[in-house]
């Protein structure tokens, strides 16, 4: 039976979330504890019961995530300064040659944003992007939008980023299965948001680097390509084989063992003492600097580690107030209203206040609240967690601070920045979305 009141109470929470960061410009972790509230004392919940279910949700988020998150903007952060990206890039284009130049970017931007930020990433690349327009003489548009494509799509969909740790902790996925599904997704929809369209856009609009003199090359680096693919996917292996050993493995030392190095604060751990040796002091960093290096990277996580225990609290108010369960009876018996659900609620959030990370914690913790009594699989759980990512992704305009980024950094005009990067998130998005839709009917 609908709750009507209930029903306003989620629909004006978000109203107010909404106006909270869009008209007042509130911090969206102090917007989304405001909403939060609102929904509890609407829905009629107690005062003092609403403010355990704050500390309840609070703390059952941040003890995960604020791990993983933390030790993932360590690790990346280390990658970032010891120029593993720039070696990453300059190797693939030697190997596959300036012909090859976008699947080259694409490969880079795959790969490079598993650890690297996005943002940071991409302005460590686009001194890149501008060399391979000169040299070839074709659009920007044909390394940049490949390029972008990768990076998008790994900071979506593939852990230890920020956004699916902490989408796959609300919603209890296995992290190992969030990375396989990730993959299976992201490759596809990646080759058709990149090189494919990017091919279609430089054949319809020539767009030139800036003038030399704003560029700078990316750093040639010493570093051997060998250990720096190792380093990046020992966490990855680790963690998958963790989620292989539940499945295919009967209780032993084995299994344990394998369950310890896979787990993700063991996986990243030893990826961060990898990478602070091979890539740091091996590298010529002194400990000092990895020290302050590793001290600087956790300023942006805390963001992200409160914004997502926010999310946290705002699915246990949904939980406590019934909303949840009242939901999962009315999309009962039907496998795609969850995933239907997930994506067009991320697709709103993302449309209508920009940021893809408040976008993916919003939408998480309502999906969350709705599947709280389903029978989904661990596979399904995992692919909830792609469709959240799926929807965050589409639509990027102009009150999202990566629109302005690709605006700024390529030269181009803000209809230009629609019909390349808007066009890629979108197509990206929905892409993405298909695949998992298709893939949740068959696991």
């Amino acid at each position: 039976m609908i709750d009507f009141q209930l029903i306003f109470s989620v629909l004006a929470g978000i109203g107010i979330l909404l106006f909270l960061i869009l008209h007042f410009k509130i911090q969206a972790f102090l917007a989304l504890l405001i909403s939060s509230i609102a929904v509890g004392l609407m829905a009629g919940m107690e005062p003092l019961a609403l403010m355990d279910s704050i500390k309840t949700g609070m703390g059952n988020t941040l003890g995960f995530v604020a791990t993983v998150v933390g030790l993932g903007a360590i690790f990346g952060a280390i990658l970032e300064q010891s120029g593993a990206a720039g070696a990453l890039a300059n190797y693939f284009l030697k190997k596959m040659g300036e012909e090859k130049a976008p699947w080259a970017m694409t490969i880079t931007g795959f790969l490079v944003a598993i650890p690297v930020f996005f943002d940071v990433a991409f302005i460590i690349l686009v001194p890149l992007i501008y060399s391979l327009q000169r040299r070839s003489g074709k659009s920007l548009y044909l390394f940049a939008i490949p390029l972008l494509a990768g990076l998008a799509a790994t900071h979506s969909f593939i852990p230890p980023t920020p956004g699916p740790v902490a989408v796959a902790d609300i919603l209890g996925a296995d992290l190992g299965l969030v990375i396989l599904f990730g993959f299976v997704v992201g490759i596809p929809a990646v080759i058709i948001s990149g090189p494919i369209l990017a091919k279609r856009l430089a054949a319809q609009t020539f767009i030139a680097a800036p003038p030399l003199d704003q560029d700078k090359e990316v750093e040639k680096s010493d570093l051997k390509l060998a250990p720096v693919l190792a380093i990046i996917a020992v966490p990855i292996v680790l963690i998958v084989l963790n989620t292989i050993s539940k499945t295919w493995l009967e209780t032993g030392i084995l299994k344990n063992w394998l369950e310890f190095f896979g787990h993700p604060f063991s996986a990243l751990i030893i990826a961060n003492l990898l990478a602070w040796y091979f890539m740091g002091i091996r590298n010529g960093f002194s400990k000092e600097a990895l020290a302050d290096i590793s001290t600087k990277s956790l300023a942006p996580a805390g963001i992200i580690i409160l914004l997502t225990g926010a999310g946290g609290v705002f699915k246990q108010i949904l939980m406590d107030t019934g909303t949840g369960q009242m939901l999962a009876d009315a999309f009962a018996h039907n496998l795609s209203s969850p995933f239907i659900f997930a994506f067009v609620m991320a697709a709103l959030m993302r449309i209508v206040q920009g940021s893809a990370t408040v976008s993916m914690i919003t939408s998480a913790g309502m999906t969350a609240a709705l599947i709280s009594s389903s029978d989904l699989s661990s596979s399904q759980l995992a692919l909830l967690v792609i469709a959240i990512a799926s929807g965050a992704t589409v639509l990027s305009h102009v009150n999202d601070s990566g629109f302005w980024l690709i605006n700024r950094y390529l030269g181009l005009s803000v209809k230009q920045t629609f019909r390349s990067w808007t066009v890629m998130t979108t197509l990206l998005g929905i892409s993405s979305f298909i695949l998992t839709l298709v893939l949740a009917y068959f696991v």
